[in-house]
């Protein structure tokens, strides 16, 4: 219990599920209990844990780094394995979240990583969700033997820029230590199809290498493209103490989520980069006290209002308050009757206090007196701040490093 708790707690900032912006390390009384949040809504119990707290690393963000004086442990393969499957036993868990700190080296840590989940796989049989980190640095053989055993992977790149990551750490190496590693996956997957079901995903610490949202977003598209990624994630900075950031700033909650947001605007709803980056400001940040959505939309006034009854699908997800299911539930009602009342779309879920200025049907008043914002664009953006932001996202792989 006690090796329990303090590597669990040790695991606590790494996000290993969450919607649009859900706060992802909530934890149940039993701290190594997490509720992983789906995209649907609901949760699902993962036993989340390192296999050590020991690191060699001098990452500032993370609780773990070298030198800080804390009560260090590790679990034995046979003894985490054999936790893992009491907990699933009494259905207390359903899945796994496997990341560690790096000991004396990352291919020996990986190596006792891959013995427990081959434990679990070849000796319980257990065939359920199984996430497990790659970790900077670990040989190809411990990578593809990872890959061949887990539900999910993950390398967590931190930072958006190899000059970000040297403000985090002095021994962590973009290209080759963390991107090479990416590229492996995304080899063994393309080789076997079936490995890896729930795809690679990444992590970034925002807020604590004064980077911007804008760095963060076009890194984050790049992997996308170039990665294959499943998934990018955020995890606001909180400063720890005795670290070299012990004095910046914790990054706001808010933050965290507008990423969120913007991601799944991205990688959901098809916004192209430039579009994504019509809702940044002129210091390269989301507002944090406005929908990027309807920032978006507010900044691209010649796309409305639409017609409810004849916008394509994409058109309706450009439509603040409209999202993939409240479009296909408009699109389905069209083909029975036409949309001639904002109760109609309140019924079909739109948030119509966001979509009626954007939206036109007949029996509507005229449209202009539904714009009613459009007089306060020249306030919020000009054609210059347009322009730049466009430019998000069109950069190459290389950029990145």
């Amino acid at each position: 219990m006690d090796k329990l708790t303090t590597l669990a707690n040790a695991a606590r900032f790494d996000v290993c599920g969450g919607g649009c912006g859900g706060n992802t390390r909530e934890v149940s009384p039993l701290n190594f209990i997490h509720q992983a949040a789906l995209p649907n809504g609901g949760t699902v119990p993962l036993f989340k844990v390192l296999l050590t707290n020991i690191c060699v690393n001098d990452c500032a963000y993370c609780v773990n780094q070298i030198g800080r004086d804390i009560a260090r442990c590790s679990f034995q393969s046979e003894e985490l394995a054999r936790v893992f499957m009491e907990m699933h036993a009494k259905r207390m868990v359903k899945g796994l979240f496997l990341s560690s700190g790096i000991g004396c080296d990352a291919s020996r840590t990986m190596e006792s990583m891959i013995k427990t989940v081959e434990i679990l796989r070849y000796r319980h049989r257990f065939n359920g969700y199984i996430h497990m980190k790659i970790l900077p640095g670990a040989r190809f053989d411990c990578v593809e033997a990872g890959c061949k055993l887990a539900s999910r992977v993950s390398v967590n790149i931190e930072a958006p820029t190899a000059g970000h990551l040297a403000v985090l750490s002095r021994k962590k190496d973009l290209r080759d230590g963390i991107l090479e590693r990416m590229r492996w996956v995304k080899q063994i997957k393309s080789e076997y199809e079936t490995l890896v079901p729930s795809g690679q995903t990444t992590q970034f610490v925002v807020g604590a290498a004064g980077e911007s949202d804008r760095d963060i977003l076009n890194t984050s598209q790049n992997l996308y493209k170039e990665m294959g990624l499943k998934r990018v994630y955020f995890s606001a900075f909180h400063p720890i103490a005795g670290s070299r950031l012990e004095g910046v700033n914790p990054a706001p909650p808010m933050r965290e989520h507008r990423l969120y947001e913007v991601d799944w605007l991205h990688r959901v709803y098809g916004f192209s980069p430039g579009e994504v980056a019509l809702a940044l400001g002129k210091n390269g940040n989301l507002p944090l006290t406005r929908d990027p959505k309807l920032v978006i939309a507010q900044r691209q006034p010649w796309l409305f209002p639409v017609d409810i009854n004849k916008a394509s699908y994409e058109e309706l997800l450009r439509v603040p308050g409209i999202g993939p299911v409240s479009a296909k539930r408009i699109i389905e009602t069209r083909r029975e009757t036409s949309i001639s009342s904002v109760q109609q779309l309140k019924k079909i879920r739109v948030v119509t206090g966001h979509a009626v200025p954007f939206i036109w049907f007949r029996g509507m008043l005229a449209y202009e007196k539904q714009l009613s914002f459009l007089p306060q664009l020249d306030k919020e953006a000009d054609e210059e701040e347009i322009e730049a932001a466009a430019g998000v996202g069109n950069g190459t792989y290389q950029d990145i490093v």
